[in-house]
């Protein structure tokens, strides 16, 4: 199912976590705001809008921890309803695609739920505060060149890490919905 994401919410304060990745090593997001701000994205491994993009993740995400902006992605898929979102398929994807960030499970989707995470890919951008700045796409890039893509996190993570403030025109996220818990809805 295709979905749109809301707009920004420009101020909103982001709810601290704690989450594992695969491997069970911790993240919390309060230790990792860092002077440039904190990128958090709602991703998974069997979205073909994901998959579509992972590579342009990749290297934007690597310019963006190069530059001191810190990232982390979240799975908040239910990966026993969707066995291609599970832990170890977690490792092989970010694997596969180079993935330089923390690629953490969301095991009880408190997270996505607190983040209002909407489908995947979806991308909250914090400045050094934790206040949202960003909620867009990654890029404008549909068909086409990706020499030619306006590269939009980028450039938005770029702008929160300088000035404290995002863009004030910003275009939805689109992709696949989160796979809530049957149980939990």
């Amino acid at each position: 199912m295709l979905l749109d994401t809301p707009i920004c919410d420009f101020g909103w304060k982001a709810p601290d976590f704690t989450l594992q990745d695969p491997d069970g090593n911790p993240f919390t997001m309060s230790q990792n705001l860092g002077e440039k701000g904190l990128l958090v994205m709602f991703i998974c491994n069997h979205c073909p809008y994901v998959q579509a993009v992972a590579t342009r993740l990749a290297a934007d995400t690597r310019t963006l921890i190069d530059e001191g902006i810190r990232v982390a992605a979240v799975m908040s898929n239910d990966y026993r309803q969707v066995a291609a979102d599970s832990p170890a398929n977690m490792k092989r994807f970010a694997a596969k695609h180079g993935f330089a960030f923390p690629y953490l499970v969301d095991e009880d989707q408190a997270v996505g739920r607190a983040y209002g995470a909407v489908c995947t890919p979806d991308f909250f951008g914090f400045n050094k505060v934790g206040e949202l700045q960003y909620r867009g796409r990654l890029d404008d890039l549909r068909t086409g060149s990706a020499a030619q893509r306006e590269p939009e996190l980028l450039n938005a993570m770029r702008q929160i890490a300088l000035t404290g403030k995002g863009p004030e025109r910003q275009t939805a996220s689109m992709g696949c919905s989160i796979k809530w818990r049957r149980d939990a809805i």
